[in-house]
């Protein structure tokens, strides 16, 4: 055994390794935890609030869930939510803003109209818009350059007062200083301590980083497209490649848009469609976005990781056979050939706007500017079994006491919900004891019953 021996390693200080470091110090009796990140500070990749759209993501506004998978990430965003009100972090970390889904034109409007009347349950607080009050909430979305409406029909479904925003890098700092507040606990967190190797040697995982040599009793690597490269290093997860998706934005020179705007996805497209969001940390300013686009490398604005790219791919027939699916449709086709297109200088703005004036109808290439250095990566994995892409977050539990987790959106959002499907994994796995009853009072919702009147709302 090393001094620097624990109970459990988090690997990876992103918003989801944070999450996961905060539950295992309250909710279980572990004694020893510690933490391995890999730069000089929390969340400096995908949970930069520069490389998201900031978003709660709950379910009621986007329009590619499923009601089944709107349920459950309600639930988990909710935890969010209860967290910072736990902690006062509202208007600090958490941010409370209108948010609509819209439907232009006719098909576009009876998807929205049908989609409320089936989302309502589960989402109470839900209005449908027509043209006349989305004019009064968002008169952006309303009137073209020259002052008038714009010629189409258009509904809105969405909420006023409802918390939709987050900075994600925040609310991992606050994961942290509320855990290594706990006493009688050891809680470690190293910097700079990038992840070479894992062994796992008898029943102990040694864990060699760039500084040091650390050994744990379990292990969870939260290490975005890092955790599947790590995972293939250790012999797990080779049903699996990782295609790494870039995703830009553009940033308006002042706020345009009140609140969030989405609009219809389309089914054919697993990436997530255009949309608007007030920016909290530039003023709140609208950032328009995300573009998506294929990146061969696991770090966007990082040097290096190309050939690590290669590795996790694992490029064989399978990942053939599920491009070829993909690009055979017409659809996909033009939409990677668009996204391409948005990031080439010149041409990229006078593009993205014809597409960005379906929310913006004025909308025009001086109103704004490409947002440098804002972005991600995402992991989406590749199923070669199924042979097609994986849509939201994928987990390997290998069952002997190491976990790989690879969170694209909106693993942000379910971060919590995540991590306690971890934590029941490793208690059991370690036998500890894990206070559920304490978790549920503070991070469940409780669902108000039907004509409770004295449900209170932001």
């Amino acid at each position: 055994m090393t001094q620097h021996h624990y109970n459990v390693i988090v690997v990876g200080g992103g918003v989801s390794g944070a999450a996961l470091f905060y539950e295992l110090g309250r909710y279980t009796d572990a004694s020893k935890i510690c933490l391995l990140e890999k730069y000089g500070s929390l969340a400096s990749l995908n949970s930069n609030g520069s490389a998201n759209s900031q978003t709660i993501h709950c379910g009621d506004i986007e329009t590619n869930y499923t009601l089944e998978k709107a349920a459950a990430v309600k639930k988990t965003a909710k935890m969010v939510e209860k967290y910072c009100l736990q902690y006062k972090l509202e208007d600090k970390v958490m941010f409370a803003h209108q948010k609509l889904a819209i439907g232009v034109g006719f098909e576009e409007v009876a998807y929205i109209k049908n989609r409320f009347k089936e989302f309502k349950s589960l989402y109470p607080y839900l209005e449908l818009y027509n043209k006349e009050q989305l004019a009064e909430m968002e008169p952006a979305i309303i009137y073209d350059k020259n002052g008038q409406e714009r010629p189409e029909d258009i509904v809105g479904m969405g909420a006023k007062g409802e918390y939709t925003t987050c900075d994600f890098k925040g609310l991992s700092d606050s994961f942290i200083d509320e855990t290594i507040k706990i006493k009688d606990k050891v809680t470690d967190i190293f910097f700079n301590n990038e992840v070479e190797n894992i062994q796992k040697i008898g029943s102990t995982y040694h864990i060699q980083t760039t500084m040091s040599h650390f050994t744990a009793d379990f292990v969870v690597v939260n290490a975005g497209a890092h955790s599947l490269f790590l995972a293939h290093k250790m012999g797990h997860g080779h049903d699996f490649g990782c295609l790494p998706m870039a995703g830009s934005f553009y940033l308006a020179d002042r706020k345009i848009l009140n609140g969030k705007v989405y609009m219809v996805q389309n089914p054919k497209l697993p990436f997530a469609a255009l949309h608007g969001d007030p920016d909290i940390l530039v003023n709140g300013f609208t950032r328009f976005g995300p573009t998506a686009l294929m990146l061969p490398k696991l770090e966007r604005f990082r040097s290096g990781t190309y050939l690590d790219f290669i590795k996790t791919l694992r490029f064989d027939h399978n990942i053939i056979k599920i491009f070829y699916d993909l690009l055979k449709d017409s659809d996909i086709r033009n939409y990677v050939l668009k996204n391409f297109m948005f990031e080439v200088p010149f041409i990229n703005k006078k593009l993205f706007v014809q597409d960005a004036r379906k929310i913006v109808p004025s909308l025009t290439e001086d109103d704004i500017s490409y947002a440098k250095g804002f972005g991600g990566v995402r992991p989406q994995i590749l199923d070669k079994k199924k042979q097609k892409i994986m849509l939201g977050e994928a987990s390997i539990n290998t069952g002997e006491g190491i976990i790989f987790n690879m969170t694209p959106s909106p693993g942000a959002t379910s971060c919590l919900g995540n991590a306690v499907r971890d934590v029941e994994v490793i208690c059991e796995h370690l036998n500890l004891k894990f206070n559920k009853k304490q978790f549920e009072d503070e991070l469940v919702d409780k669902e108000p019953t039907k004509g409770d009147k004295n449900v209170k709302r932001k």
